[in-house]
């Protein structure tokens, strides 16, 4: 690729050195700038684009209708929209740092476009089909909005319909209150429960003799609360069954002001209160199906959700705030691609790389923090042509991973106060990773950050107003990991920050506080580490960046320049450590389930593989003996290279022996598990045992049978 990189002041708006900026562009074949480059410069940058051969531009120029003029530009000369990259240089840099930290930022922020561009995956999308039946809970007035559109039942949940003022002729009236919810877009189902079976003809005896304001007119239908009886015997048709009677309704969508539908940011196809014109419009947009991007690449084959019955790693199905993910079986998950919504949480959460985002890839966040961070200027933009670094320096580089729904957009208008004079307003310099959610973010995230050489990691999200995980979903992820830089001898370098727009001096008062006064330099130096995301381990066939590999891959980083203050680091929830008591009898149940092979029975006893372990506890869960123990947290002398031996990555946990047949010697299983066989039931089947031979436990099943046929 022939890349482009054309930086702009906004008419010397911003206080950037757009000389020295060019000098710090690393990797395009052309660095030029301007002070005013959507105007009297375009046809300069149509030229470029026609001297260079470029296909691919990185601008920088945050707003939309000049971001429009050079995309013309572009177009006439054979780019498309997706080729150009915009770089805010603007509101997150000019008009909110110093000139040194604003101009080194915005040379970092198109370092980091470009590396971003280097993975690009192909968009793929899914057509998600669904009917037209869309089911109302107690709200009339909804009801009949979407009745021209949507085959709708309205389902009364206790309420009195006859004095509704709402034109209720193409809707499907249901008596009864709903007692459960589930499924999901495209399959819900909805129990209901009334006293008023179908058998009613609806001749009002019932709500003339029975208990004042208990009985509905329209539907028929009786308070749970109301009393029994004689009254309930003028029932024409004996439809009154007091102890309820319960049925199913099938919707595409569910409309429930008053429900629950048990996620945290909201279920695709599921609405609760408030229910608005915004509403309705999803609704209807939805009915039929829809055709959406795929988020998720699915390797499902290397998932630790169980095996053969048993239940293990629930990591996806626990994080994700929308009800996408689903545990349809003991030892299954499933993903419901119709209701993601694209924020990344079963994708931090998982250890294993069964789950990842498509855009922004790991890969892609990699590669964009090791250019936030690397040196700048090395190589030199062609136009300057100067080698060696520069002037405009970063002190105290911090990455910051943003969310890039309200809290990007924050940190957008904190830009546009300070420029408007509104406030006074300057904060730190940190490094933006753009992510689709602060749930995006996990621990593999972080600790690549600091492998690479950040000072520190800020995870900036929108707090309260989050509308995925509710308020400071990092909170645990930001403890967890302190902890864990603080045992690998780092001290504290991790937080959580949740711009208000309406209060950017808080924000900059906390940022501040954790950039000046609470980080020390990192003793990891910039510029050298480049993440693979993988393990040398042949045996494992995870994909790349998967949480595990890459967190371990940063962890070895990392203590290669400090000195941990203990062996055992602890926060990270995807490693564990197996500890067996005495008791097992060497059953190969645990080798068998588990999911990463990081058991495995030999002649001697028991090993594990510490550097496969992802935490799932499915061994402690399946042991015959219940003498497994699983413990969080990170290891380093269990690790390959603090071990010895052919085959270093495998410690012994448990030492035991096999025991070989009496009759063909072959080691058939272990001496502890005879043993117990013996001392259950050995005097019971004494007799069976051969004249002056061993007991019949003492041989293996085909020579058993031998023995047995035989007499």
């Amino acid at each position: 690729m022939n890349t482009g990189a054309f930086l702009c002041s906004c008419a010397g708006t911003c206080d950037v050195d757009l000389e020295e900026a060019r000098e710090q562009v690393d990797d395009v074949a052309i660095a030029a700038s301007s002070r005013l480059l959507c105007q009297e410069k375009l046809a300069a940058v149509e030229h470029v684009i026609e001297e260079y051969d470029l296909d691919e531009l990185i601008v920088t120029c945050p707003e939309s209708m000049p971001q429009q003029k050079i995309e013309a530009v572009a177009e006439e000369n054979g780019l498309y929209p997706e080729d150009i990259t915009f770089v805010d240089q603007r509101e997150g840099a000019g008009w909110v740092h110093d000139r040194e930290a604003a101009t080194a930022k915005t040379a970092r922020l198109v370092n980091a476009a470009r590396a971003g561009t280097r993975v690009e995956p192909m968009p793929q999308s899914t057509i998600h089909r669904a009917g037209h039946e869309v089911v109302v809970v107690g709200d009339a007035e909804t009801a009949a909005a979407i009745a021209d559109t949507a085959d709708v039942t309205l389902v009364a949940d206790g309420e009195e319909l006859a004095t509704v003022d709402a034109d209720l002729e193409n809707v499907t009236v249901e008596r009864g209150r709903v007692v459960g919810v589930r499924g999901s877009y495209g399959e819900f189902e909805i129990g209901l429960e009334a006293r008023v079976t179908e058998d009613c003809i609806s001749c009002l005896k019932c709500v003339h003799e029975g208990p004042e304001g208990m009985v509905t007119r329209y539907p028929v239908d009786i308070d749970p609360d109301a009393s029994d009886g004689e009254w309930t015997e003028v029932c024409p048709t004996d439809a009154i069954e007091m102890d309820g009677v319960r049925r199913t309704l099938e919707a595409d969508q569910l409309i429930y002001p008053d429900g629950d539908d048990g996620t945290v940011g909201g279920q695709r196809g599921f609405y609760t209160a408030p229910i608005d014109a915004a509403t309705i419009d999803e609704v209807e947009r939805l009915l039929g199906g829809f055709e959406g991007p795929d988020f998720l690449d699915l390797e499902m084959d290397v998932c630790a959700a169980g095996d053969s019955g048993a239940k293990g790693c629930n990591a996806c199905v626990d994080a994700c705030p929308h009800g996408a993910v689903e545990r349809v079986a003991i030892d299954e998950v499933s993903f419901h691609l119709d209701s993601c919504q694209n924020c990344g949480a079963c994708t931090s959460a998982c250890p294993t790389g069964a789950t990842q985002l498509r855009e922004p890839s790991n890969e892609r966040i990699a590669l964009e923090v090791e250019a936030l961070l690397a040196p700048t200027g090395d190589d030199g933009g062609l136009v300057s042509g100067l080698l060696g670094g520069s002037s405009a320096t970063i002190e105290t580089p911090i990455v910051a991973f943003v969310c890039s729904e309200r809290a990007q957009d924050t940190l957008q208008e904190y830009g546009r106060l300070a420029a408007a004079g509104r406030v006074d307003l300057e904060y730190p310099p940190i490094l933006p990773v753009s992510v689709n959610c602060a749930d995006t973010v996990g621990e593999a995230h972080v600790l690549h950050a600091l492998a690479a050489g950040a000072d520190g990691v800020a995870v900036v999200g929108c707090g309260g107003h989050c509308r995925h995980s509710g308020p400071d979903p990092k909170a645990e992820l930001v403890r967890r990991l302190n902890r864990a830089t603080t045992d690998l001898g780092l001290g504290e370098r991790v937080g959580f920050f949740a711009p208000d727009p309406d209060e950017p001096e808080a924000f900059v008062e906390e940022l501040s506080q954790f950039a000046v006064l609470e980080l020390e330099a990192s003793p990891i130096p910039t510029g050298e580490h480049e993440a693979t995301g993988e393990i040398d381990d042949p045996g494992r066939e995870n994909p790349a960046f998967d949480s595990h590999a890459w967190t371990l891959e940063s962890v070895r980083t990392i203590v290669e320049h400090v000195e941990p203050e203990r062996e055992r680091i602890r926060g990270l929830k995807d490693f564990g450590v197996v500890d067996v008591a005495d008791g097992c009898t060497l059953t190969p149940t645990c080798t068998n389930y588990c999911p990463t092979d990081a058991l495995r029975r030999t002649d001697d006893g028991l090993e594990f593989n510490h550097e496969r372990c992802v935490n799932c506890e499915l061994c402690a869960e399946v042991c015959v003996e219940g003498v497994i123990t699983v413990e969080d947290g990170l290891d380093l002398s269990l690790l390959p290279e603090n071990g010895d031996g052919p085959e270093p990555a495998w410690r012994e946990v448990y030492e035991g022996s096999m025991l070989a047949c009496a009759g063909c010697g072959r080691e058939f299983t272990s001496e502890a598990t005879a043993d117990a066989i013996e001392e259950r039931i050995g005097e019971r089947i004494e007799e069976l045992s051969p004249t002056g031979g061993e007991s019949i436990i003492q041989y293996c099943p085909e020579c058993r049978a031998e023995l047995l046929h035989s007499g």
